[in-house]
């Protein structure tokens, strides 16, 4: 169970404090840490929802979030006083874009990273380059959540837009630019475009080329030590802000796994939220990486080797709105937990697209083997059976390219909601899975990496775990029946694999 002591009052906060700020798919919040990296006071939260359509539309309007970050912040500096703010840190949900004027206004809502309207530019750009070589260069495969098929989907779509466009910005740079009058990506931010060479840390010159943008258009990719300076007067609109050192936004993934505790590569984490992923940490960059996972730069002596899923919490939400399911959580758990049964559906959990391991943005969910005896519970079991499978898939790819872990720590608001998934995950990829049972992991993580510049030599406190979940054997051979299985019907119904 989390540790109370983990979260302190204000008062009792080590200097330097950094204000985190995180933009997460169904909300905004911020929270105050201390050089211990503690949570301190309370913390806040504004709500808000992607806009989506049946042709793969999946915005936000970015204003909107820059309402609720400001509104975030003044909450939080309602608790400090006259204690002076460190650092300013932010992350947001991976892969956004918005489209900006050169007098500073969006010319485009924030596209996210579920959008897919850029599908038939992923097919063209497959046919135009190699795509083995563009990840092995960049870590990341050619995908509608990447730009390079973004800005030529704005160009061929919105002609006239496109040519207004000054800076194509990340959502948290946009952010930063409405709130400090400048900004730029941080690396992982500009790693997570798939337009970084991942060993460099340069724009990836071909790739610039086929997307029809210019480095100026992107700014400069940051280290987390190279901050932003305010060009507007901050202390003038919030005091306790006149001395902070601002950094360039950084996503979410690599803030999960500092939050988490996962800063080497003994540890993975898996992430099982509105969507997940697996993530290891490591020094430099493989030197051949997997097909089915991304390799994206943090800094200039890290980068994270993973794989991310479309569908988790989606999923759950879904089948809760969908099927006939018990309405307590614990109904839901008992039904994860149930002894496994060869007669259960097969699911490809692709609701909305597949990124790892296949990177098929078309992709559709499917059900196999479902008959009349088969029941809501049975069916959603099925359902979380193709989600955790999904991660098996990204584990056996992630031990090829970083090694195989000595632990995975398991974290997000799904899992947490039903811990029963941790069990199942455990059984799927065949090694104990550790749940971190601290509040807002992400937020934490973004905290650290500002702590890491401000506060180098300050000890941490580390993060509180829960019961480890250990694999069973018949389910363990459960898993990998139905895995040899998913590959097949994957295999016979999904696009095929591009070519290499």
């Amino acid at each position: 169970m989390s540790d109370p002591s983990f979260e302190i009052d204000i008062d009792q906060a080590e200097q330097p404090i950094v204000l985190a700020l995180d933009v997460g798919s169904t909300a905004s919040r911020g929270a105050l840490y201390d050089a211990a990296g503690r949570p301190a006071g309370k913390r806040a939260k504004r709500p808000h929802a992607f806009t989506t359509a049946a042709d793969g539309t999946s915005t936000i309007d970015p204003d909107e979030v820059v309402a609720e970050l400001t509104a975030i912040i003044e909450e939080l500096l309602e608790q400090v006083g006259d204690t002076t703010v460190g650092g300013v840190a932010i992350d947001t949900f991976a892969s956004s874009l918005v489209g900006v004027a050169e007098d500073g206004s969006p010319l485009t809502p924030c596209i996210t990273y579920a959008d897919a309207r850029c599908a038939d530019e992923v097919a063209v750009l497959r046919e135009e380059l190699d795509e083995a070589d563009v990840q092995q260069r960049t870590g990341t495969r050619i995908h509608t959540s990447y730009l390079a098929p973004r800005l030529r989907w704005f160009a061929r779509e919105q002609p006239d837009l496109a040519a207004q466009v000054s800076r194509w910005m990340s959502l948290g740079e946009y952010v930063l630019h409405r709130l400090i009058g400048t900004a730029d990506p941080g690396t992982s931010t500009a790693a997570w475009t798939g337009l970084l060479d991942r060993r460099t840390g340069e724009w990836d010159e071909q790739l610039l080329e086929v997307a029809g943008v210019t480095a100026e258009q992107l700014g400069r990719p940051r280290d987390p030590s190279d901050t932003l300076t305010p060009v507007v007067d901050v202390g003038g609109r919030w005091p306790a802000l006149a001395e902070a050192r601002w950094f360039a936004p950084i996503t979410d993934g690599f803030a999960s796994n500092l939050g988490n505790g996962a800063t080497g590569p003994d540890t993975v984490v898996a992430s099982l939220a509105t969507s997940g992923a697996m993530r290891v940490l490591i020094e430099g960059a493989p030197d051949t990486l997997p097909t089915g996972l991304w390799n994206y730069r943090v800094d200039d002596r890290r980068s994270l080797v993973g794989g991310a899923l479309n569908d988790v919490g989606r999923a759950v939400t879904w089948a809760e709105e969908t099927l006939r399911l018990p309405e307590e959580r614990d109904g839901l758990d008992v039904i994860l937990r149930a002894e496994p049964d060869a007669g259960t559906p097969l699911v490809l959990p692709f609701l909305t697209g597949e990124r790892s391991t296949g990177w098929a943005g078309g992709a559709r969910a499917a059900v196999t083997g479902l008959t009349v005896s088969h029941q809501a519970p049975e069916i959603f079991r099925a359902l979380m059976e193709g989600v955790v499978l999904s991660y098996a898939r990204l584990a056996v790819q992630l031990e090829e390219a970083a090694g195989a872990p000595e632990r995975i720590l398991a974290s997000g608001r799904v899992g947490q909601d039903l811990p029963g998934l941790f069990a199942l995950l455990a059984h799927a990829v065949g090694k104990p899975v550790t749940p971190v049972t601290i509040k807002r992991v992400t937020l934490h993580g973004t905290a650290l990496h500002a702590l890491e510049v401000l506060a180098p030599d300050v000890e941490r406190a580390a993060p509180t775990t829960g019961d480890t979940e250990q694999p069973e054997a018949d389910a363990t051979r459960h898993f990998a029946d139905r895995l040899a299985r998913f590959e097949e019907l994957y295999a016979a119904i999904v696009a095929p694999t591009p070519r290499h």
